[in-house]
């Protein structure tokens, strides 16, 4: 067994306990909430994804690029220029957040406490995201595994004493939702940041060549801005979709209560069952780039290839077990949260969006490999620029309503994973059967 698929396993095994606490955890969301609260929480979750996008300036990514592609020496003198970026950007970050957050509408309606953890937030993203990403590039997968099992477990725990201890209203119990989630990232980041000044110290006293910060800091923001860019597309596109989907909802003859539940069911139930198996994916994206990006370096066209086909059918393989086993037990699996046959239905439509989107994790993380950034970005924004317009339109019509939703969805989804894996068929310089095999670059 190559290092590939053992550290993708090892990966997939802490994930797959961290998404089955994560699906407990939705679980008690849901009933705490209810249908209108889960519909607010799922409302701000983009919002708060946004400022940690930014606070993190996809340090993970670039990082573990970096440090796959350079000879361990350079290592020391890199992480320290990053260490001296990571602090500036922080303070700089934290006080325009502090400025800015209290007049953002979005958090209008919540307790004024959430803003502020969202500033606290910041600090604590950004330093975590330097040991998550060197620890990525050295392939010290254990690491990872554990932090992301570490979160669920302590966010778990913490709503369920909470919420089994005291009674809160629906506001408190926003906050209190939210608390947990960034009180589990503190924890994460004291546990990364101290194995990471372990190795940090073991870094310096071993041999060392110098490089320039400059140099760094332009290694860095080659993948850095880009891959930041992407992500806060994604990371916009997921603020707007919550007013979007029930906008169309509203134009259709939902009242505003009706539409702000539907869409409750839609992302706090049926989304959150049907991206349960996307760790598996998120796993093969973990190793796949500094594993993508050392072939690259190399020029090695057969593991390019190789990794390529590895990805591509573990994807099939579970992607479709999921989808069959979701489409069949829809009911079952959405009366956990709710009693209702609507989400199961939602759930079922959704399918195609599931399946799509398990192909689209590996191919992002293989175009940011191949250094194609930028092609990435473009076909996320015109996916979404259609699945939009036709989640709208088709939403907005009295005989269509959610379904018009998720018929866009479904669409963005088979469009966009095309388009990323014609891209990167064409770089490798194989066809998409992989019958020919010129590397070009």
């Amino acid at each position: 067994m190559n290092s590939f698929v053992k550290g993708t396993l090892l990966l997939v095994i802490a994930a797959f306990f961290g998404e089955c606490l994560e699906f407990f955890v939705n679980m008690i969301l849901a009933r705490e909430l209810g249908e209108a609260g889960m519909g607010l929480y799922m409302t701000i979750l983009p919002m708060i994804f946004f400022v940690v996008i930014i606070a993190s300036l996809e340090l993970p990514i670039s990082i573990s690029k970096f440090i796959a592609e350079k000879q361990r020496e350079t290592h020391y003198y890199m992480l320290k220029s990053t260490i001296i970026l990571t602090a500036l950007f922080t303070i700089v970050f934290a006080a325009a957040a502090s400025i800015l957050l209290p007049y953002i509408p979005v958090f209008n309606g919540y307790h004024p406490y959430v803003k502020w953890l969202v500033v606290l937030l910041i600090p604590v993203v950004s330093f975590s995201s330097i040991a998550r990403g060197y620890f990525m590039g050295v392939q010290h997968m254990g690491k990872i595994a554990i932090s992301n099992f570490l979160k669920k477990v302590v966010q778990l725990f913490i709503l369920l004493w909470v919420y089994q201890t005291f009674q809160f209203d629906l506001q408190m119990a926003l906050l209190i939702a939210i608390a947990s989630l960034i009180a589990s990232e503190l924890l994460v980041c004291t546990y990364l940041v101290a194995a990471y000044f372990i190795q940090y110290q073991m870094l310096r006293k071993e041999p060392k060549q110098f490089i320039n910060g400059k140099k760094v800091r332009k290694a860095l923001f080659a993948v850095s801005l880009p891959t930041t860019g992407l992500r806060l597309f994604h990371s916009l596109t997921h603020a707007i979709q919550p007013f979007l989907v029930k906008g169309a909802l509203i134009s259709a003859g939902f009242s505003s209560m009706m539409a702000n539940e539907h869409y409750g069911m839609l992302a706090g139930v049926a989304m959150s069952i049907g991206f349960f198996p996307a760790f598996i994916g998120h796993s093969l994206m973990t190793m796949l780039i500094p594993n993508v990006s050392e072939g690259y370096a190399n020029r090695d066209q057969y593991a390019l290839i190789r990794l390529l086909k590895q990805s591509m059918l573990i994807t099939i393989i579970y992607g479709s077990i999921a989808v069959i086993i979701i489409y069949i037990y829809a009911d079952p699996l959405t009366h956990l949260f709710f009693h209702s046959s609507t989400a199961a239905f939602y759930l079922k439509l959704l399918w195609p969006y599931f399946l799509f989107h398990f192909f689209i994790i590996p191919m992002q993380a293989y175009l940011i490999g191949l250094g194609l950034v930028k092609e990435a970005l473009f076909h996320t924004i015109w996916s979404h620029v259609i699945s939009f317009a036709m989640m709208y339109i088709l939403g907005s019509m009295e005989s269509l309503q959610m379904v018009g939703v998720i018929l866009g969805m479904n669409t963005g989804a088979v469009l966009l994973m095309l388009m990323h894996y014609v891209t990167i068929c064409k770089k490798l310089g194989v066809s998409v059967y992989f019958m020919r095999e010129k590397f070009t670059y």
